[in-house]
């Protein structure tokens, strides 16, 4: 009976990569007494979260034990979708604070800009592995206007944050496909050129004011700066220690918005202080520094520009929401991962940490054992290659 438990117990555990699994669950354990604190003490989205996460783990597990290349197979349907349901929520979208976002499906309320977290990088680093050996300057053309059909449509709703990126999840495979660094810094040079057209004409109102408050918020600190100035106060008064769980005032006052959501860093900030953010922070380098690893790790082409792709994602969103919340970036609609309250959100992530689990469980197996891939390896699977013709151009 006890080695059919222990065989149990080790078949659960055998998919799990142990740094980002602790990682993960110390992120959990810590937001549960955060959304508790920022909830005013109430168990309402405390148990929604913790339903959420427990779906969430289940499509861990499985997912984590699911070879790396069936997600080649199944990231274009994803996209297809992904961006069909981006265009039904401009048709049928439900509308919360002047954003058209969801969709209502009668039960609970998706974001489809979530599922392109996941769909945008798996498709594009499919596309590259599909031509790989024969790369020339279309085919990452062709990946640009992947990468630029979801943003469009994510840009209409609006939300420009998101938007960004979501788009930038598509371009670090690009970049790791071996993106001329010529190109890159002609990019640069051009986006640099562009701003004041962007500024402009493509903008909206309500965006420039944002880039505006983030450079000097108290010239509205009623309006626009409201939002940036409370998390700010709220931040700075916990000081290094902070002022305890449940003894934040500018929480529990109503100061902070979206105190669950967007904003609940400034409540870790002011309850746990320096040394709680460093903390947190520290966690989160433990997924970057371990996902980059999985990378340079894996077997083949497609598993490393998506795991590389992915947990750039994941550091990305996490960063821009500290950094939102601390006065350093514009205020933009990104959760912090696996602390913010969402189910689609909680469950985007859990999907990151998934497929990375999954493409290191291949790694650790020997090579022997690593099923034989359905396509020629140097169409499919092989290091990426390029043109005789592409390889000059770049040189």
């Amino acid at each position: 009976m006890k080695e059919k438990l222990a065989r149990f117990a080790k078949s659960l555990w055998n998919p799990m990569d142990p740094w980002l699994f602790y990682a993960m669950l110390a992120i959990y354990i810590m937001s549960l007494f955060l959304l508790y604190s920022a909830d005013g003490q109430s168990f309402d989205q405390l148990a929604n979260k913790t339903l959420h996460t427990v779906l969430a783990f289940i499509l861990l597990w499985l997912i984590a034990r699911t070879p790396p290349r069936k997600f080649a197979l199944i990231g274009v349907p994803m996209y297809a979708v992904g961006v069909l349901m981006l265009i039904g929520v401009h048709f049928f979208g439900v509308t919360v604070n002047g954003s058209t976002r969801w969709l209502d499906v009668g039960i609970t309320r998706i974001q489809p800009s979530e599922i392109m977290k996941i769909a945008l990088p798996m498709t594009v680093a499919w596309y590259f592995q599909r031509y790989a050996g024969r790369l020339c300057w279309y085919h990452y053309l062709v990946a640009l206007v992947m990468v630029v059909i979801p943003g469009a449509l994510i840009l209409k709703q609006p939300d420009l944050g998101t938007a960004i990126l979501i788009m930038s999840s598509g371009l670090f495979v690009v970049f790791f496909a071996g993106l001329p660094w010529k190109i890159i810094f002609a990019a640069l040079i051009g986006l640099i050129a562009a701003l004041p057209l962007i500024w402009n004409y493509g903008m909206h109102d309500y965006q420039k004011t944002r880039v505006l408050t983030l450079l000097d918020p108290t010239k509205d600190p009623l309006g626009a700066g409201y939002h940036i100035i409370q998390s700010m106060i709220a931040i700075g008064s916990g000081g290094i220690w902070g002022k305890g769980w449940l003894h934040g005032t500018q929480t529990h006052l109503d100061y902070i918005p979206e105190a669950t959501t967007d904003f609940i860093f400034a409540v870790f900030g002011e309850e746990f202080g320096l040394i709680g953010n460093l903390l947190l922070l520290a966690v989160y380098l433990v997924i970057l520094g371990r996902g980059l690893v999985i990378a340079a790790q894996a077997r083949s082409t497609y598993s490393r520009l998506l795991a590389g792709a992915l947990t750039l994602t994941f550091f990305c969103y996490a960063f821009v929401n500290m950094g939102m919340v601390s006065g350093i970036l514009p205020v933009v609609g990104v959760p912090l991962p696996m602390v913010s309250y969402g189910g689609t959100a909680t469950l985007s992530v859990m999907m990151i940490l998934a497929i990375l689990m999954g493409i290191a469980r291949e790694s650790r197996k020997p090579q022997a054992e690593t099923p034989k891939p359905a396509v020629p390896a140097d169409e499919s699977f092989a290091p990426l290659r390029t043109s005789s013709r592409w390889r000059e151009w770049r040189e």
